[in-house]
């Protein structure tokens, strides 16, 4: 199978934020640092028809230190294959099969899995079979990794320019707070998981914790863990990838908002108490953040409409959705 550069001008049309907007870690990490390795982690399941240009856009990256770590996830198509020919080819030497042969786990046991798989004192970058990546994304990304100079867990995630099945732009992903809070992110996932990257001690502690049971995926998990244990997470205003939506992704997205607040509280309600339940790595802030929002949960509505008026935080970037979370939070 041939790999072939991208398209030139699949990105063309989408120009960066005006210079002056542009973040501190807009350039790429000084080539003088220690160059830190990328473990790209990729789940693939029936991605045969899209798995070739995100293969692509990979060996098109500005920054060339990663290696692919790869599981499939049952699929019944030539995913497998397609990621077997990329290994002994264009990938050999930087691409190797996490569990070979294995079942159907779903995609946040899936990444789990390849999380854990990881090589220690590595920079995590979660992939999606169906993107394609703009050549700076993994550049951005450890530029803002190594610009929040800590050595606790931090976090990094990106806009996106969503495209159709067909690379067709079809506009960007909605705009998130640059520097999100723990309260912030329980209403909402922050994190967009296709753009994901994290320091070794975010991975460090993502991998040692088991996600909770779906909807809520891998991504918003680590996020809430980075923000829970009082480390860093930034959103790059910039958009670093081009993120395929499928005929049927709108739709599924408002058949999931129609379900009701039940399914919302009780995601909600499950992730504050799996974060409380984390002996050891929660900062004192958030233990007690986590607390009285438990403690709201399981009282009556007063005490829940108490909680939204002195906790200010607990709130959805945009102002229509904060108003349906609020109403849904204090009707329980």
């Amino acid at each position: 199978m041939d790999i072939l550069p991208p398209s030139p001008d699949v990105h063309s049309s989408w120009p960066s934020s005006r210079p002056e907007a542009a973040p501190s870690w807009q350039a790429a990490p000084n080539p003088a640092r220690r160059a830190p390795r990328v473990a790209i982690l990729l789940s693939t399941f029936n991605g045969a028809p899209w798995l070739p240009a995100q293969l692509d856009s990979i060996l098109a990256q500005d920054w060339m230190q990663w290696i692919i770590l790869w599981r499939d996830d049952g699929s019944t198509d030539g995913s497998p294959a397609i990621m077997h020919a990329f290994q002994s080819g264009p990938g050999a030497g930087r691409c190797r099969e996490i569990d070979p042969g294995g079942r159907h786990l779903g995609i946040t046991a899936s990444y789990q899995r390849l999380l854990r798989a990881a090589p220690p004192a590595s920079t995590i970058a979660f992939a999606e079979q169906d993107d394609v990546w703009l050549p700076d994304k993994l550049a951005r990304g450890l530029a803002s990794l190594a610009d929040t100079g800590t050595d606790g867990p931090a976090l990094y995630c990106s806009r996106q320019i969503l495209v159709d099945s067909s690379l067709r732009p079809l506009g960007l992903s909605p705009a998130q707070a640059e520097r999100p809070s723990l309260l912030a992110a329980l209403t909402q996932n922050t994190a967009n998981g296709c753009t994901v990257m994290m320091n070794d001690a975010a991975r460090a502690l993502a991998a040692s914790r088991t996600p909770p049971a779906a909807p809520v995926a891998h991504d918003w998990w680590a996020c809430l863990l980075v923000l829970a244990a009082g480390g860093t997470v930034r959103v790059d205003p910039h958009p670093t990838i081009l993120h395929r939506r499928h005929p049927g992704t709108v739709e599924a997205t408002l058949r999931g908002l129609h379900r009701g607040p039940d399914r919302f509280m009780r995601t909600f309600q499950q992730n504050v108490r799996q974060l409380l339940a984390l002996d050891g790595v929660l900062s004192a802030t958030a233990r007690s953040d986590l607390a009285r929002i438990d403690a709201a949960l399981n009282g009556r509505r007063r005490d829940r409409l108490r909680l939204l008026r002195t906790m200010s935080g607990l709130q959805r970037h945009r102002p229509a959705e904060n108003l349906l979370f609020r109403l849904r939070f204090v009707a329980g």
